[in-house]
């Protein structure tokens, strides 16, 4: 069925069938065009009324919007269309009609809410700004991966129904697994450990993660889609620019193949992030953000970065960045502590100026001081046996990280809301589509 001629590709003095989507009619009296819409672009049709069949100048002109339709003609030169060339039929076929009232308008002149657009997502990705997102976050996606190759990493897929969580039982969604409890994976972290101490060493993977956090913000997602990477013999220096090389090779496959999609989302002025990301301790972290002033309390060691924290912070250093050596009591147990200061780990954060990408660390590849880990954050480690054995046959030192996607694509396009850069978001209340 896909003989056709796509719209941008339609060459004047030629015979071509297009189909598409019926984007808007214009009746000027004794001529009328029809809009045809494709994945290419638009492309006009048009009718003479006086020199056409009546049969077919009332099919094209009765058609509703977004119906779809195969039209055969003539391409012909017309400087006054929209792209340069217009179609004069000789059939136009109605092969899906599209209900008059639309629950939104995917020409963009009418405003919808997201909760509308995201209700009708099928009709919301005919609206070329909305298309253009995903355009660009297929092609990070592929700029990422390229990126990972590049260093050396296989690309692995780990289980997302497990028996534990990766950080114990909260924030789990629990789900019946042949009569047993089972969980929805938060994230690859044990699992990809476990495939440095493999004879793959250097991995990576790109794959949905499942937190059951009870939120309801523009940056949160209960089903999110996580970059991971883990590397064998890294430390935390090496993971950190592992990372900031994938983030900028994400920036810079978007600049190099999305130019027309950064120019429908009005991001002409797009731009790879500078290299060498800055490096601030967590002391320095709290010491800066306490210096804005903009925080109603002070920081002291041990809090966690709070959104305030974040943008004030993100504002003074105005760039991508990353915050290191952060309290050991606030990281997770897999995270290693440095071997010179156990209360400081080797954990650390990326950072964009507006909200965190990654974490990060070194991990702990002794056996007993990763057993000691569990039992200090209150997890019984025989419930993570199929892990924590391997770390008896020799596991190398490693370290590594997780990536946001959606998160990137947000900060990357200055999205207000997480859920424009995912097709279909599952947060607290939505669940379909």
């Amino acid at each position: 069925m896909d003989d056709r001629t796509y719209a941008a590709d339609a060459e004047p003095g030629t015979d071509a069938t297009v189909a598409g989507w019926v984007h808007e009619v214009r009746d000027l009296g004794g001529i009328a065009f029809l809009i045809l819409r494709d994945k290419s672009g638009k492309i006009q049709v048009k009718f003479e009324k006086d020199e056409m069949d009546d049969d077919l100048v009332d099919t094209g002109l009765s058609v509703h919007r977004e119906s779809v339709v195969r039209v055969e003609g003539t391409v012909e030169e017309e400087e006054r269309a929209p792209t340069g060339v217009e179609v004069v039929p000789d059939s136009l076929e109605v092969v899906a009609e599209a209900d008059p009232e639309l629950p939104l308008d995917p020409s963009g002149k009418v405003d919808a809410d997201l909760s509308t657009r995201l209700d009708n997502r099928t009709l919301d990705l005919r609206k070329e700004e909305v298309k253009a997102i995903f355009q660009i976050r297929a092609e990070m996606l592929r700029a990422v991966r390229e990126q990972f190759r590049d260093l050396g990493c296989t690309e692995i897929n780990t289980p997302k129904i497990v028996a534990t969580g990766t950080e114990g039982g909260t924030e789990l969604f629990p789900v019946t697994y042949f009569g047993r409890e089972a969980f929805m994976n938060q994230s690859p972290q044990l699992f990809k450990q476990l495939m440095v101490g493999s004879g793959l060493e250097r991995v990576f993977e790109v794959g949905p993660i499942f937190r059951a956090e009870e939120h309801n913000t523009p940056r949160h997602l209960n089903e999110a889609t996580s970059i991971d990477f883990e590397s064998a013999f890294y430390d935390h220096t090496d993971a950190m620019d592992a990372c900031e090389a994938v983030v900028r090779a994400a920036y810079e496959g978007v600049a190099e193949n999305c130019a027309e999609e950064l120019e429908t989302l009005g991001l002409e002025d797009f731009s790879v992030p500078e290299a060498d990301f800055p490096r601030l301790s967590y002391q320095e972290a709290i010491e800066r953000v306490n210096a804005t002033g903009k925080l109603d309390e002070q920081l002291v060691w041990g809090d966690d970065l709070s959104t305030e924290a974040e943008h004030a912070l993100g504002e003074d250093v105005g760039r991508h960045y990353f915050v290191t050596d952060w309290p050991s009591e606030v990281k997770p147990f897999y995270i290693k502590d440095h071997d010179d200061d156990p209360e400081l780990s080797t954990g650390f954060d990326l950072m964009h100026p507006s909200l965190e990408l990654v974490s990060g660390g070194q991990r702990e590849h002794r056996y007993e001081h990763l057993i000691e880990g569990f039992e200090q954050q209150g997890l019984e480690p025989e419930a993570f046996e199929y892990y924590t054995k391997m770390f008896r046959y020799g596991m190398p030192p490693h370290a590594g990280w997780g990536l946001g996607a959606e998160r990137l694509v947000m900060t990357m396009l200055g999205l207000e809301n997480i859920r424009e850069a995912v097709i279909f978001p599952r947060d607290r209340q939505r669940l379909s589509p």
